[in-house]
């Protein structure tokens, strides 16, 4: 059987296989040894320290674009590089909002952005998805339209079993990482 060191992740949870796999390949760990938070907020400045992790760490030769990212910081590079790579454009050229807890659809565009710019994959598979068949389809941000196709059409995401996509949710640490394992299985990334 997997370790497990999480008390709060057990075998029984939806994220189980998903935590477990982040944790062994170095992209994210716990909010303490014993402990995971999986309904714990995920930021925006996590998920992108997830990617830069999952790219092995790449360096960065340009300063970060956004004020609002501190010189020093755990995602400084990460946020600098997908800036750098079209991966991340921010709220603005000079604000990013690293700390500010990740949406769903927010998510997505990261997500679509770093396949579509960095990777260079296909992202057509989406295209003939009917995201309008979810009862809150016009909750969703012009921006994140066709990222959310995508990742529906290549089930990165899903519905919350409620009719809805809820796009302007919040994503907590678990979701992140089932989202983020769907992704790199899709992509065969792993």
């Amino acid at each position: 059987t997997d370790y497990n060191p999480f008390k709060d992740v057990a075998e029984t949870d939806y994220f189980y296989k998903a935590v477990l796999w982040a944790v062994e390949k170095g992209i994210t760990k716990g909010v303490a040894e014993d402990m995971f938070g999986p309904t714990q907020a995920c930021t925006r400045g996590q998920i992108v320290t997830i990617l830069w992790r999952l790219e092995g760490q790449p360096a960065v030769s340009s300063a970060c674009p956004f004020t609002d990212v501190a010189v020093g910081s755990y995602y400084e590079n990460a946020i600098t590089w997908a800036a750098a790579n079209g991966i991340v454009t921010g709220y603005s050229a000079t604000a990013f909002g690293p700390d500010d807890q990740i949406t769903r659809e927010q998510m997505a565009t990261i997500l679509y952005r770093y396949a579509k710019n960095y990777k260079g994959y296909d992202v057509s598979v989406g295209e003939s998805t009917n995201i309008l068949s979810y009862t809150d389809a016009f909750d969703i941000s012009e921006y994140a339209y066709a990222p959310l196709q995508w990742a529906c059409g290549a089930g990165l995401i899903n519905g919350m079993g409620d009719g809805g996509l809820a796009p302007q949710g919040q994503a907590n640490r678990a979701q992140a990482a089932a989202i983020l394992h769907r992704f790199c299985e899709t992509l065969e990334l792993l």
